[in-house]
């Protein structure tokens, strides 16, 4: 662990200084690699501390035997309804157009819908049991449901403590609604570890569907937080260039190349990085930024490369790769599954269904339905699931009032489900009441979804910590549980 609070003050400018006050310019994450073309990872291996290869982490060894060696975080933006998805509720069709009761409501927290009359909207349509267990899912999920109902553990009690967009997704990606505090995929990283050198540990690919409000997501989601920088996300575009700067600019020849890293050389020998005048760990964090850059140069190209995947591959996902779809990103992110990635989060940003839910959610569903369920599918027959914890969610649900032919946002009660990695195929765990608006039985906090994640990777969430002014943060805060009755 680090404490940067107490970090010695330079008095003379060095290479360190130099280095961190350059990248401060150019910007963290993708930003700072703008230069990778114009360094040899050669001349710079000598000079950093760590012995060249992967961050191995912190947790060593595992807190206990792990089921899974990485996540697939499909991401459903802007708030899926629960209700047209996963959680079928009878009795909420009954009362289609009837008051709310308002013992439901009463002194609850209302997004939008405040000083208007409540009433229940039901769901719009039909569900379907799936698979020899019979889970019940919406027949808006054709594929997931005749695919790989027998693989899904559905969570229909899931909770959060943010009813707008922004502080959920802040909420379910860092475990508060502070901005500034590390993601999920940050904290895996750090605790975890790559198992790639050509490839960052932890990517995020983005699309957009037609249907819904496609809210914006801020890249604070995957952001490190006080971790240091080499612990952030980084975005892979699926259309045009996947990473800015990533290649060489134009104009710049070897010659000029050797030229910098000669001055950066030089730099070195004035104070050498293992000198006591800095310990900032984001200088050394800019210079394994800058090597990998240089390793993304030929990996990146022949990541996006998808010439070699079989035609029937590329039907089951439905794309040709590199079209900026859902579907797209699934491949994606099966391949960097096979690179060694360690946290692939895909975000959907179609799912705000103010209005017109009935077809718009039809439409939004179809946008990743033959994707998601293509892609556990695909681990699957290549023996990857079982070491892959994929999970399917939003940042909240809906309401089961009606908002015109809409739903409102609703923090109350919503649904995700998870397959793979050590996951119990094939079951529902906890329940909403009868109108789906508040949880009934075995309430699951994101708290607990997060603790349950790092169990399943060979981690007590408990032990992996940071200290941070003073104070020893984690993902889970002082809160989460394992859930127990979603492990195989």
């Amino acid at each position: 662990m680090t404490d940067h609070d107490n970090m010695p003050m330079l008095d003379l400018v060095s290479r360190r200084t130099f280095l961190a006050r350059a990248g401060a310019r150019v910007g963290s994450g993708l930003g700072a690699l703008a230069l990778a073309s114009l360094l040899d990872p050669s001349l710079l291996r000598a000079n950093v501390g760590e012995a060249p290869g992967p961050w191995r982490g912190v947790v060593r060894p595992f807190h206990h035997p792990p089921r899974a060696k990485r996540v697939i975080c499909l991401y459903m933006a802007g708030g899926m309804s629960h209700l047209e998805t996963f959680d079928p509720k009878p009795r909420l069709a009954a009362m289609h157009g009837q008051p709310m009761p308002e013992s439901f409501t009463r002194g609850q927290q209302i997004a939008q819908l405040q000083g208007q009359q409540l009433k229940c909207f039901g769901p719009q349509h039909a569900f379907q049991r799936y698979g020899r267990s019979g889970q019940e899912i919406g027949t808006v999920f054709p594929r997931i449901g005749e695919s790989i109902a027998d693989e899904m553990c559905i969570v229909r009690s899931m909770h959060t403590e943010a009813i707008n967009h922004d502080p959920a997704h802040t909420f379910m990606n860092t475990g508060s609604m502070i901005s500034g505090r590390p993601s999920m995929g940050s904290w895996l990283l750090y605790g975890l570890g790559s198992d790639t050198q050509e490839i960052p540990g932890f990517v995020v690919l983005v699309s957009t569907g037609r249907y819904g409000q496609s809210q914006p997501i801020a890249a604070r989601q995957w952001h490190s937080g006080f971790l240091p920088s080499r612990f952030q996300g980084v975005e892979l575009r699926s259309k045009g260039d996947p990473v800015l700067y990533v290649r060489s600019p134009a104009g710049v020849t070897p010659a000029r190349q050797r030229d910098l890293v000669s001055a950066v050389e030089r730099l070195n020998r004035i104070v050498g990085i293992e000198g006591d005048a800095v310990k900032d760990p984001e200088v050394e964090t800019r210079i394994s930024q800058y090597e990998m850059a240089f390793r993304m140069q030929s990996s990146v190209p022949e990541l996006m490369d998808l010439s070699g995947e079989p035609p029937h591959i590329l039907d089951m996902y439905g794309t040709k790769g590199a079209d900026g779809s859902f579907a797209a990103n699934c491949l994606m992110a099966r391949r960097l599954a096979e690179r060694g990635v360690r946290f692939i989060q895909l975000y959907h940003r179609d799912w705000d269904h103010h209005g017109a839910i009935k077809d718009h959610i039809a439409g939004t569903a179809a946008e990743v339905d033959r994707g998601a369920a293509a892609l556990v599918t695909d681990l699957k027959r290549r023996g990857m699931l079982e070491e892959t914890l994929v999970i399917f969610g939003s940042e909240f649900g809906r309401t089961p009032m009606a908002q015109g032919d809409g739903r409102d946002h609703h923090m109350k009660a919503f649904s995700v489900w998870l397959a793979g990695g050590g996951v119990k195929g094939g079951i529902s765990v906890g329940e909403t009441d009868e109108l789906g608006y508040g949880v009934a039985k075995d309430p699951v906090p994101v708290h607990d979804l997060h603790a349950t994640m790092l169990h399943l990777l060979g981690i007590e969430h408990t032990r992996l910590t940071y200290r941070f002014q003073g104070r020893d943060f984690r993902l889970t805060d002082v809160f989460g549980n394992v859930v127990a009755s979603i492990l195989a």
